[in-house]
């Protein structure tokens, strides 16, 4: 598998995301600075977590009209694989790849800690190696992870199976002291209707090596090495 990183221009977990992804594939992603205006043939698009031009305006609303991201959608639309975490889920969402918004937390509080989610599928490229249902502890870090859609696009993701993932305690109930920002649904994670684009605001990058503390996340980048070899 080929994959590329994204790197804009406040991006903070690029290098995390690039650790995890060749310790997946045994192969370094290309890491692709924003500004270029067209990605190199790739398996996989990732963009990273952090605060991409300083979350001026509203968070991965600058970014998303980056020169690089023309290609990203038309790659998207295509059928690459592209995985936006936290910052790059935003990005995701303001270029029209996802549907909603990700708004301040419900606590105006900026939100870093581990938090518990429930795999929702395991028959995506980005889940295959997960149990259904299965509970992941992964860290979130985050001032805007509050995800939210009107009623309609909410029930069409449910009704989809759209769903990637969701916050709950760690036993998979969900909860509303489980939900670290407000997320609709205890949202933590959507697709987009093909199933080949995943924004989520947990960082999996940050505990996928025992080094970290933990290897819950490390699942998602074998699975894409999997699906995508």
């Amino acid at each position: 598998m080929k994959a590329t990183v994204i790197v804009f221009p406040g991006s903070n977990c690029d290098r995390d995301v690039a650790v995890s992804l060749e310790q997946a594939t045994g192969r370094p992603p290309e890491m692709l600075w924003h500004g270029s205006s067209e990605v190199p043939s790739t398996d996989l698009i990732v963009l990273p977590g952090g605060f991409s031009y300083g979350d001026y305006l509203r968070c991965g609303a600058m970014a998303a009209h980056s020169p690089v991201m023309r290609d990203v959608v038309d790659k998207a639309k295509s059928g690459t694989r592209v995985l936006g975490i936290c910052n790059g889920f935003q990005i995701l969402t303001e270029s029209g790849l996802l549907p909603g918004v990700l708004m301040q937390n419900m606590s105006l509080k900026y939100v870093c800690r581990d938090v518990h989610v429930r795999v929702e599928r395991t028959d995506t490229d980005f889940t295959r190696q997960y149990g259904n249902g299965g509970v992941l502890r992964i860290p979130v870090a985050h001032h805007e992870g509050n995800y939210n859609a009107d009623e309609e696009t909410l029930d069409r993701l449910e009704d989809e199976g759209r769903v990637a993932f969701r916050y709950c305690t760690p036993d998979g109930e969900l909860d509303r002291d489980a939900n670290p920002n407000g997320s609709a649904r205890n949202i933590a994670g959507i697709y987009n209707e093909d199933g080949t684009v995943l924004g989520l605001m947990p960082h999996p990058e940050r505990l996928a090596d025992p080094q970290l503390g933990g290897t819950d996340g490390k699942a998602l980048f074998s699975s894409l090495a999997e699906a995508l070899q």
